[in-house]
């Protein structure tokens, strides 16, 4: 059986959530399934080259292109020419980890995945650039015109049903999981490596991921100077923001420069992948009450870590952290700081998450999301046979 699967997400190096999605999936499959043919579509004019261990397998083969991915896209979107499994040179079924425009030939089935509809019900939060780019790749003719759909949760795939109609016997909803680098473990010197590095303080409450107004991080800065103006345990507490800058960031570093506390918030900028399980470790708590997420990476990693974690009750959040974290109204900047003093106030309460937070985590598998993704393209390639 031969697979396709769409890695031109993997050409900027980055690792946001959808990259990270991508290359622990990827990885899994190649591992499970070594009676697969994999060819790999990797296509950009600049790109990195790819340093995983699955690429030098011997059932995976990378067809690598050049084409400017904006002409490039322009030729498919509007032509719905080449036809992606003719230049991998014929797939029984072809994935998109992401809902890119991928035309394949009519006999080829479809798997892609969808990582959530905040575009949708958010505009506002995406630059004018995303927005276009939103409209001009049509996730809804995406969805329709899939064989399958993979959704990363049941919020999910409640928003594919109610905003494009698509049938829910189509959808299948295949958690993700993170990365087995991510453990609780106690502060060693690679951590204190780590904390140097990023200009860490000793105690810090945590947001980590893209710097963008969808986190709500202008609420995190709001709840953070509640606290410390309110609670007899804040003044050694700092406020680390972690991650790389995505779109519509000035205001987020303007209301922190702006903040009578602003001495106490520190960015870091980008953080390295191997020093994220360090950062997670060296914090006192992490706080991620995003206005919308369709999985949400960064709470299950802090989980998974032991910090005691803080999120959203909107949108998938509640289904991912169950019981593991507290959740909070994220419009409400007073719930987030009481959380925070919740968990300060009290060292038992505060034992009490983290221990559900590690307990949570672990029902969450890599190589149970692949087994799952493997069966549908199993079945879709003899669904298209």
């Amino acid at each position: 059986m031969e697979v396709g699967i769409d890695i031109r997400l993997l050409a900027r190096g980055t690792r946001t959530g959808v990259e990270e999605y991508t290359i622990n999936l990827i990885s899994h499959l190649v591992t499970l399934a070594p009676h697969i043919h994999f060819k790999f579509f990797y296509n950009a004019l600049r790109k990195v080259e790819l340093q995983y261990p699955w690429k030098n397998s011997p059932h995976v083969e990378i067809r690598e292109f050049a084409f400017p991915n904006r002409f490039f896209d322009v030729m498919l979107g509007r032509f719905s020419f080449p036809k992606i499994d003719t230049l991998l040179g014929g797939c029984d079924v072809f994935l998109s980890p992401h809902f890119f425009i991928t035309p394949v030939s009519k006999r080829c089935p479809k798997i892609v995945v969808f990582h959530d509809l905040s575009f949708e019900y958010h505009p506002n939060f995406f630059s004018f650039s995303k927005r276009l780019w939103h409209e001009w790749v049509n996730p809804r003719k995406a969805a329709r015109e899939a064989t399958t759909i993979i959704a990363v949760s049941e919020s999910t795939k409640a928003d594919l049903i109610h905003l494009y109609h698509v049938e829910p016997e189509k959808i299948h909803v295949v958690y993700p999981a993170v990365g087995e680098h991510f453990r609780h473990f106690a502060v060693n010197d690679e951590s204190r490596r780590v904390q140097k590095i990023y200009k860490l303080p000793d105690k810090f409450i945590l947001y980590f991921g893209t710097i963008e107004p969808r986190k709500n991080i202008i609420g995190v800065i709001k709840a953070f100077e509640l606290f410390k103006e309110s609670s007899r345990h804040a003044s050694p507490y700092a406020l680390v923001i972690a991650g790389s800058r995505g779109w519509l960031w000035k205001d987020i570093l303007r209301g922190a420069r702006d903040s009578k506390y602003a001495k106490d918030i520190i960015f870091t900028g980008f953080v390295e992948e191997h020093d994220k399980p360090h950062l997670y470790n060296l914090a006192d708590i992490f706080v991620y009450p995003s206005f919308f997420e369709g999985f949400g990476f960064p709470p299950l990693e802090a989980m998974a870590c032991g910090v005691p974690t803080i999120v959203s009750h909107v949108s998938s959040l509640p289904e991912v952290v169950g019981g593991g974290a507290i959740t909070v109204n994220p419009y409400i900047y007073g719930e987030i700081a009481g959380a925070l003093h919740l968990l300060l106030d009290d060292q038992r309460l505060y034992h009490l998450y983290r221990d559900r937070g590690i307990r949570e985590a672990r029902k969450f598998s890599w190589e149970n999301s692949a087994k799952r993704v493997l069966d549908l393209i199993v079945k879709a390639g003899e669904y298209g046979g």
